[in-house]
């Protein structure tokens, strides 16, 4: 049981206290004009009944207390009925490669992803999200769901750690975002592919026209400048204490591979958004998902609490015109 104005219960609980003050009063005092005279007193009590008196104050008083319960909203049980979620099924794909952490995005290119993703999220309606990460390999890191709040705790998560093999296989991410969807529908699927674009193994453009023939549409993300950044290598404290360099020593440069995501949306049917300090964020994304067209997520039932204040206050309305008709004349001895 529950209500929905629970603040109106405090008038409920006062009558309750007003009864048991009136109650112990009553022990005391006769009720019927108790600073009369004593002549008075047995000239009322030959008109007036007073256990009907009493009554008739029982009988108004729980009238007024239903009416109170009656507007508290009282809602019990429950009801089911229907609802239908509209949207598609999204997969992002997120890079942690160590050269996610390069920093020619503020603060980092791998926190400036998860901070747009993070907004991208909370402005999904009714669309399903699931999470993959990659680097050398890839993971379906969380399943499709509409539990948003539970999709952020993820993200929150993920840093360039989560994965041992190193690189960045761009065709590994495409095959396992493949594997992510549960229904085999022509429409309504989309993967958000989030990288540096730095391809080690080549294969993700061919990857991404038979995913397209498959019905799935494929947008990139690049994070990362023009200009391009230093790989940090941070210690077991976090903090950066070299920069990555080559086999001869020398120290490497990560640049955006702006072509091939490029490349990769062609293929995919999709569109090339870019991630850096001046240029799209969430918003871009979301716009271009909310345009499509959507498909029924799931149809489920939805339980919730009935409303019953009626039936208090039917309660309620008897007992106040039972009170206030009810005769306090005694009744004719036989």
């Amino acid at each position: 049981m529950s209500f929905r104005f629970s603040w109106v219960l405090a008038f409920f609980i006062l009558q309750i206290v007003l009864w048991i003050v009136w109650r112990l009063k009553d022990q005391k005092n006769d009720p019927i004009f108790p600073d009369a005279s004593e002549k008075v007193k047995i000239v009322s009590r030959s008109n007036l009944d007073k256990n009907r008196i009493q009554w008739r104050n029982r009988l108004i008083l729980i009238g007024l207390a239903l009416l109170a319960l009656a507007a508290s909203g009282p809602q019990i049980g429950t009801r089911v009925r229907p609802i239908e979620r509209k949207g598609v099924d999204l997969v992002i794909a997120l890079d942690t490669s160590t050269s996610m952490d390069a920093e020619d995005v503020t603060p980092s290119r791998l926190a400036k992803a998860k901070f747009e993703l993070g907004r991208l999220i909370r402005k999904l309606k009714g669309d399903r999200v699931a999470i993959i990460v990659f680097a050398g390999s890839s993971h379906l890191y969380l399943p499709l769901t509409t539990d948003y709040e539970a999709a952020l705790l993820f993200l929150n998560e993920i840093d360039t750690d989560m994965i041992p093999t190193q690189g960045t296989s761009l065709s590994s991410a495409l095959n396992t975002a493949m594997t992510a969807y549960t229904e085999e529908n022509d429409k309504f699927k989309v993967m958000l592919m989030v990288t540096d674009g730095e391809d080690h193994e080549g294969q993700a453009v061919e990857l991404a026209e038979k995913a397209a023939e498959a019905g799935l549409m494929i947008n990139t993300v690049g994070v990362g400048s023009e200009t391009g950044s230093l790989i940090p290598v941070k210690g077991k404290d976090k903090k950066t204490r070299q920069y990555k360099r080559d086999r001869n020593g020398k120290l490497i440069t990560s640049t955006l591979n702006e072509r091939i995501l490029k490349d990769i949306a062609a293929a995919g049917n999709g569109s090339f958004f870019w991630f850096d300090n001046n240029r799209d964020t969430h918003a871009d994304i979301a716009l271009a998902i909310e345009t499509m067209e959507k498909k029924t997520i799931s149809t489920h039932e939805f339980s919730e609490y009935e409303d019953r204040y009626q039936s208090f206050a039917l309660l309620a309305f008897c007992f106040l015109v039972w009170g206030f008709v009810m005769p306090t004349r005694p009744g004719e001895k036989s």
